[in-house]
């Protein structure tokens, strides 16, 4: 400090009240002695270690996605072409694609039960979404999912009904806990021609007549029913065996589609899984190949913002991953073949999203991501590809009045084209915390992950032998624009808050001969 600097340290006493006084007289006398305080210089930088030559585990993980047939999937026009064209480019496999209760038109193919002398199979609705996806989709696996089972299937006070229009929205339609068909052969049916309708070129109904669909989708993975435990509150010993009728009724016509059950919204409840993994619990012969179950990282009170969420997001999510962990070890215990995959991962916030939201909940998505690989999950499903005010705008990978993809999206898509089953995670330290960091060694060369979890930038200190290499990094900046590229002129990046960064070391080659 100054002599000047001194004499402004006296003026200010003047106006001190006692307290505050004693600490600037404090302050006077070390200037006055000549000390010299500390000028704050600029922030070091974090640093990242790898050890190449230390695998540490294997991935079987597949970054993918959800699609939720919604209006928003359908028109305008262009928004659609845009939606379609960005899933198609995203090039991902086991897709979700799930035909969803509240607004029945789109989700369930008979709307009225058969009487003696007339059926109501419609597919208007169905096969438009239904076609484009497959289209989209077409070369990679899918995930099938019509969730909704006919309102008049179950027992109900009262008939359910529904809006004419099919784009109203109708919650109310998931009513019931009970079928009317304690057999569940009528269930099963239903299943069976709506599985044809898609397969099969068509089904003949319960009168005897043949519909034509011309359709011959291959059909690799069905999902049984969405969030059983939320729409219906239906129990385990019930879901397992809807999941029975359906999975042994639809695995007769088509023995090569395999099934996914419990699909559950919670997973805090064991008995879950205790019992659906059990094999003594299920009918002989009905295959338990994969579970799935979902995470959405939710505030922790009202009026919140990013500030507070970059730090609530990652704690629920470390919440579920211990339950993840062991929801495993009752997987391995009980039915060890049986694959798992975590199929809808977000964030919710229940109101009109920013972008800096969006890179947070894409940083979200790249940490679940990473941390199941870490566990040994088989998939992990973002959520969803469109949503929109009123249908849960939170969870939309793409913009619902342009069809452009957002940072969620291109955090999607970053990963996929960069990291997936086969790659081998190395041994990877850093000092401090506020982002992650893991390396890779893929089919495509060495490559380390690197996620920023603060709304703020952070300065890493790389490796030596990442001079030169090439860093793409989706973040608040680009926004809906894809991942920026640079290429690190030394071994130091500055994250960008909220930044999901991927960096490929580059080959060198010896021209030599």
């Amino acid at each position: 400090m100054t002599v000047h600097g001194c004499t402004t340290e006296i003026i200010k006493l003047r106006s001190m009240n006692k307290k505050s006084s004693v600490r600037r007289i404090l302050s006077i006398f070390l200037c006055l002695s000549g000390f010299v305080f500390p000028v704050k210089s600029q922030t070091p930088a974090d640093s990242v270690i790898v050890h190449w030559d230390k695998v540490e585990a294997v991935s079987k993980t597949t970054p993918t996605l959800q699609v939720v047939e919604m209006p928003r999937l359908r028109f305008p026009a262009d928004v659609h072409d845009h939606i379609f064209k960005a899933l198609k480019e995203l090039g991902a496999d086991y897709v979700r694609y799930v035909p969803w209760f509240p607004y029945p038109r789109l989700a369930v193919a008979e709307l009225k039960p058969p009487t003696k002398t007339e059926t109501f199979w419609d597919f208007t609705y169905l096969d438009s979404t239904m076609k484009a996806f497959m289209e989209a989709t077409s070369g990679h696996s899918v995930v099938i999912n019509f969730s909704t089972i006919p309102a008049w299937m179950w027992k109900t006070d009262a008939p359910v009904t529904y809006p004419d229009d099919p784009y109203t929205p109708a919650w109310n339609y998931n009513q019931g806990a009970s079928l009317r068909d304690t057999s569940m052969q009528e269930l099963a049916a239903y299943y069976v021609r709506l599985f044809s309708w898609y397969t099969k070129g068509g089904f003949t109904d319960e009168l005897g007549k043949f519909h034509k669909s011309g359709l011959f989708y291959k059909i690799p993975y069905w999902e049984v029913l969405n969030e059983p435990d939320l729409e219906h509150n239906i129990s385990p010993q019930v879901y397992t065996r809807i999941y029975d009728a359906v999975a042994g009724a639809l695995k007769k016509i088509s023995p090569q589609t395999k099934f996914v059950g419990i699909t559950i919204a919670y997973n805090n409840n064991p008995e879950w899984f205790e019992y659906f993994l059990n094999p003594k619990n299920h009918r002989p012969g009905i295959p338990l190949d994969a579970i799935s179950y979902h995470h959405y990282s939710t505030p922790s009170g009202p009026k919140q913002t990013v500030d507070q969420w970059q730090y609530i997001f990652f704690d629920r999510a470390d919440d579920f991953l211990h339950r993840v962990r062991y929801i495993e070890s009752i997987r391995k215990r009980l039915s060890p073949e049986t694959i798992t995959t975590v199929n809808e991962i977000g964030t919710i916030i229940n109101e009109l999203p920013t972008k800096e939201y969006f890179s947070l909940s894409g940083a979200l998505y790249a940490y679940m991501f990473l941390e199941l690989t870490k566990l040994g999950i088989d998939g992990a499903g973002e959520s969803q590809l469109v949503g929109f005010p009123t249908m849960f705008p939170d969870v939309s990978m793409t913009n619902w009045e342009s069809g452009q993809p957002n940072a969620r999206y291109w955090v999607l898509k970053l990963i996929k084209d960069n990291l997936g089953p086969g790659d081998k995670l190395v041994e990877t330290f850093q000092t401090n915390g506020g982002f992650v960091s893991q390396a890779y060694i893929t089919a495509g060369g060495k490559k380390l992950l690197l996620i920023n979890q603060r709304n703020r930038e952070i300065r890493v200190k790389l490796p030596e032998d990442m001079k030169g290499a090439i860093a793409d990094a989706s973040d608040v900046s680009t926004n809906e624009n894809p991942p920026a590229r640079e290429v690190l002129p030394d071994n130091e990046i500055v994250l960008k808050p909220f930044a999901v960064t991927v960096i490929r070391l580059q080959t060198v080659t010896n021209n030599k001969k």
